[in-house]
């Protein structure tokens, strides 16, 4: 089990990693951009990556390449929230293929996913963290390295808990 702790660390059997989160806190009412990342237990759904960046990860998560045309829909109008979507849209969302490396590889956690409920938030990913660990909007965020570490210890079976 992977578990996410508000002192700042992600810890997973005898391995510690500085990590950081939503710069609201954690919260167990998630809502749409209110910055928080939810609590809760977590299954890792699937491994997205930048093929131009890193190589594809060694893992028994389902892995895919990120490409130009792949966004992630975090407006509650459409009926495409909270999924991968192909871009162009005329909804919001987040572009996967970002010039910043945040996106270079992302875990997708079962986040409001089945079913997907309007405005209790979206895209809750672990990606790579900014520069000094600096909070996210809501995710998860990790080292580059460890996020491949983890990637090769992991399988569909793995529960990440959340605060």
């Amino acid at each position: 089990m992977i578990k996410v702790l508000r002192s700042g660390f992600l810890t997973f059997y005898k391995n510690k990693f500085k990590c950081s989160f939503g710069k609201n806190g954690f919260t167990k009412n998630k809502r749409e951009g209110d910055g928080k990342t939810p609590m809760g237990n977590f299954k890792i759904l699937k491994c997205y990556y930048r093929s131009d960046r890193i190589k594809k990860p060694k893992t028994k998560i389902r892995c895919f390449k990120i490409t130009r045309k792949m966004g992630w829909c975090d407006d509650p109008k459409s009926p495409q929230y909270n999924k991968l979507i192909h871009l162009p849209s005329k909804y919001h969302h987040e572009k996967l293929y970002k010039k910043d490396h945040t996106y270079d590889v992302i875990l997708v956690l079962n986040y409001n996913t089945y079913p997907v409920k309007k405005l209790h938030g979206s895209a809750i990913f672990i990606h790579i963290a900014k520069r000094y660990f600096k909070p996210t909007l809501g995710c998860v965020a990790l080292e580059k390295k460890k996020i491949i570490f983890l990637l090769k210890k992991i399988n569909s079976y793995t529960s990440v808990k959340i605060g």
